[in-house]
């Protein structure tokens, strides 16, 4: 296991008690490298949404049991936030919950001559995501290949 994986996984794990005592859920947990920094970032969520409270609330918690069990190596920044209103679908817990929603779809390289997608969630499995899209009144099912998909997101509909 990669120590990225690694790292998310016992963060993740010393999250879900503090959490859900703060009545919130875990959306996702990423340890990523941007420059020269290395941020651990936890978002949470609740059906309600979470409001600025419980994300410091959540992250003084959770950054008491980080330094106790003191399990990663590098210097890090530490964010506890939502997810926000247009929020990535990473995993299938996420996909399964946007069924029936709105969703942005990016690729790595042009299909149909375009990058960029727009429909309604209508499946998934383990390699592939299908969307229904409309074009001129006229309605399809578009199925991408999970490793063409740059990222997914939910769309903002003001």
């Amino acid at each position: 296991m990669a120590k990225k994986d690694s790292y998310e996984e016992r963060a993740e794990a010393l999250l879900a008690p503090i959490v859900a005592a703060n009545g919130c859920e875990i959306y996702d947990v990423e340890y990523v490298k941007e420059g020269s920094d290395w941020y651990l970032r936890a978002f949470i969520d609740k059906p309600e949404g979470v409001s600025i409270v419980d994300c410091e609330n959540v992250s003084r918690a959770f950054s008491v049991k980080l330094d106790e069990e003191d399990f990663i190596t590098d210097a890090y920044i530490l964010e506890v936030s939502s997810p926000g209103l247009g929020r990535a679908l990473k995993k299938d817990r996420h996909l399964e919950k946007s069924l029936g929603e709105e969703v942005e779809v990016k690729t790595y390289k042009p299909i149909e001559r375009q990058k960029e997608f727009i429909g309604i969630l209508k499946a998934f499995d383990k390699d592939t995501v299908t969307i229904e899209t409309e074009n001129n009144s006229e309605t399809k099912d578009m199925v991408f290949a999970r490793s063409d998909i740059a990222i997914i997101r939910l769309t903002l509909d003001f």
